[in-house]
């Protein structure tokens, strides 16, 4: 950090934790803060009109960025924008449908690759998303950290592949499968793009970024490694080259055993956990090397009640013998009670 922030950075829960720093009370931010569940958020977008007009719009964005501390008093806020993004600004076509979420064109040849831009383009499409951090660095609490983040390049492959959502990744499987020269020139891309996106979120002054691997899970065995583990240790290392200061967190999503290990192999500082394993199975196999985030069932933001309460306890009491920064195991959901992260942020705060 420079001088002016220095002694502020080194008061913010969020990166003492993710300085290794063991806390009496975890810092507490959410996935997917900035959204549906809130009726704020709802109106802004109803504002922009629809949400790739919200992403690019940097005071709006920046908005519904700040929505959740003005409401909770969380210890960070994560930019509001989507991992498609990138892919957008790489030159695919984006756009999103209402009920069923996003839509892209698909790259299955090499022809479709090739008419994909180059890394040193993507600015142009972004620079909307830059200026979104360098408004909230102005405009967050001195104590809240800010979060910039990117999805992980195997996670955007597969939209690209498929042009949207799959339940199991299978367009880009078998595009792996069946011309593994083109899925691994598209990664790198994707990879190259994503260390240039990142480095320029924090330029402007994002101060920790995630790599979100939300399908890290459907790799297995020397896929997780090549496609999952490579890639997050090439964002990562190139982002240390360049930004020594600023922590970084992985999140490959649903890797099960692969959690064990990934912060060492990958150089990450702070390994994110669904809710797949226990806390107190990352507790003994995970954060034996280093920070951990998560892992509360998203499921409790709906249904409440004193199993929410007993469960966050129950997560912050696993991990209380090292570093630990509080978060759910997956984004909050849009039929989320607002009370209910409440209820949460009470429970984990002792209040």
């Amino acid at each position: 950090m420079k001088d002016g922030n220095h002694t502020m950075s080194q008061t913010k829960t969020i990166l003492r934790a993710l300085a290794g720093e063991t806390l009496p009370t975890p810092p507490i931010w959410m996935m997917r803060q900035a959204g549906r569940y809130l009726p704020e958020y709802r109106a802004t977008r109803a504002q922009a009109g629809d949400f790739l007009s919200l992403c690019y719009n940097p005071e709006l964005a920046a908005e519904v960025t700040l929505q959740p501390i003005r409401r909770y008093g969380f210890d960070a806020a994560i930019l509001f924008a989507d991992i498609l993004l990138l892919p957008q600004a790489l030159g695919a076509d984006l756009w999103f449908v209402t009920g069923e979420g996003p839509r892209l064109s698909t790259i299955t040849q090499a022809a479709d690759f090739d008419r994909l831009k180059p890394v040193d383009e993507i600015d142009a499409v972004l620079n909307p998303i830059y200026e979104t951090v360098r408004i909230l660095r102005q405009e967050l609490p001195p104590e809240t950290t800010l979060i910039g983040f990117a999805g992980a390049p195997w996670t955007v492959a597969t939209y690209m592949i498929a042009g949207r959502g799959t339940p199991d990744q299978g367009p880009a499987h078998a595009l792996k499968a069946e011309n593994q020269a083109l899925f691994e020139v598209l990664l790198a891309r994707i990879t190259a793009g994503t260390i240039e996106y990142l480095s320029k979120q924090i330029e402007a002054g994002a101060e920790v970024v995630k790599i979100f691997d939300s399908w890290a899970g459907s790799l297995k065995g020397e896929d997780f490694q090549k496609y999952a583990v490579a890639p997050a240790r090439e964002i990562t290392q190139a982002l240390k080259a360049r930004h020594p200061e600023i922590p970084v967190i992985g999140f490959p999503r649903e890797a099960g055993d692969g959690y064990i290990g990934f912060a060492k192999a990958t150089g990450v500082d702070c390994v994110a956990l669904d809710n797949s394993v226990s806390a107190e199975w990352a507790a003994a196999h995970v954060q034996v090397d280093g920070c951990v985030q998560g892992n509360l069932a998203s499921s409790h933001m709906v249904t409440g009640g004193q199993a929410l309460v007993d469960e966050a306890k129950a997560i912050v009491q696993a991990f209380s013998g090292g570093p630990h920064i509080f978060n759910l195991g997956h984004g909050i959901t849009p039929d989320a009670d607002p009370d209910n992260v409440q209820r949460m942020i009470d429970a984990v705060r002792g209040q």
